[in-house]
C-alpha cells in the first residue's frame, strides 16, 4: 500500500465502499482497538455504525479508497470496539502515515468549527467549489484554513544545549524555544527575537532544520539550530519557570517524540555526544497519558 495521501477537494458523489474516517469528538479521535492493536476505522457510512455528524471533509485518497474526517457531538454513544484518543497518545501507537493524516483531519475539523460565520459581515459561510475553503454568500469573502508559522530553536554554546521550561508545561517538562512570528519580520528575525525576548540572550549562524504541521491547533513549526552569540540567560518571568544549559549526557525530561521539539534535541545529543565520544544518557521522555 501506498503510504501517502493523493489530496482532493472533489468528494464521490454518493458512499458506496469501505474509507477511512478520521472521527473526531472534541480533540479526541475514534480508533479501533481490539488485542492491543490500534487502527482508524474503516466503513462506508457513519450511520452504519451509529453516527451522527456535526461536520465533515473529504481528504482524499490513500492507495486508493477514500478518506473522511468528521465531528461527532460529545453526547454521541460510542461505537462498541472504538474508543476515542488524543494524537499526542496515539502518537507510535497508530502507523506513522495515518497519524500524519490525523494531524491534518483535526487542523480541518478545527478551522471548520470556527468558520462557522464570515468574519468581515457576519454571515453564516457556505463551502467554496473546488478548493479547501469557504466563503461568505454575502461579501464573497474566501476563507482558507489558517496556518499560524511559528519558529522553534535549538541554540548551542559551548557543545551545550539551551533548554527552557515554559510555566504552562508539566512542571519537569524541559525543550527548546519557540514562538509565534509577527507581522512584517522574517524567519531569522523572529527567532533573534523570541530567544532574546525569553531568554535575554543574542544568537548568530542561524540555520533552517526542518518543519512539522503542528494542528493544536493550527501551527506550521519551522525548525532551526543556531549558536550562542552574547549576554547571560535572564528569563521573561510571565512565559518561562527556567532556562539553562545543559551537556548532551544530563538532560532533564524532554519531549515525546511526536514534536520537531525533541527531533531538535535527538540531533545535538546524537551528533554532539559522537564528537565527544560519549554514550548519552538514558533518555527521560514525556509522556502523555492520552
Amino acid at each position: 500500500m501506498e503510504n501517502r495521501l493523493i489530496p482532493s477537494v472533489e468528494a464521490p458523489p454518493k458512499k458506496l465502499e469501505p474509507a477511512w474516517w478520521f472521527v473526531f469528538m472534541s480533540d479526541k479521535m475514534m480508533v479501533a482497538e481490539a488485542d492491543e492493536k490500534i487502527s482508524v476505522p474503516c466503513f462506508t457510512n457513519q450511520a452504519d455504525i451509529g453516527l451522527e455528524p456535526i461536520r465533515e471533509w473529504y481528504l482524499g485518497t490513500l492507495a486508493g479508497r477514500h478518506c473522511y474526517c468528521a465531528e461527532i457531538s460529545e453526547s454521541a454513544s460510542v461505537p462498541d470496539n472504538m474508543a476515542f484518543r488524543g494524537l499526542r497518545y496515539l502518537y507510535g501507537r497508530l502507523e506513522e502515515f495515518l497519524h500524519r493524516i490525523a494531524m491534518k483531519a483535526v487542523h480541518m475539523i478545527e478551522w471548520d468549527r470556527t468558520t462557522r460565520y464570515c468574519g468581515y459581515c457576519g454571515m453564516e459561510t457556505i463551502r467554496a467549489r473546488g478548493m479547501i475553503a469557504k466563503e461568505c454568500p454575502c461579501c464573497e469573502l474566501l476563507i482558507f484554513p489558517r496556518i499560524s508559522p511559528a519558529i522553534i530553536v535549538l541554540v548551542e554554546r559551548e557543545n551545550r544545549v539551551l533548554l527552557a521550561r515554559v510555566k504552562r508545561f508539566t512542571s519537569e517538562l524541559y525543550s527548546v524555544l519557540a514562538g509565534f512570528v509577527e507581522p512584517g519580520e522574517t524567519l531569522e528575525e523572529a527567532v533573534q527575537r523570541e530567544i532574546e525576548e525569553e531568554v535575554g540572550i543574542r544568537v548568530k549562524n542561524i540555520r533552517y532544520f526542518g518543519s512539522q504541521p503542528w494542528p493544536f491547533p493550527d501551527s506550521l513549526m519551522i525548525g532551526f539550530t543556531a549558536e550562542y552569540e552574547s549576554g547571560e540567560i535572564k528569563i521573561d518571568e510571565a512565559e518561562i519557570a527556567d532556562a539553562g544549559w545543559f551537556d548532551p549526557e544530563r538532560l532533564p525530561t524532554i519531549p515525546g517524540k511526536i514534536s520537531i521539539a525533541r527531533e531538535l534535541i535527538d540531533w545535538f545529543v546524537e551528533t554532539r555526544s559522537k564528537e565527544k565520544g560519549i554514550a548519552p544518557q538514558k533518555e527521560r521522555i514525556y509522556k502523555p497519558n492520552e
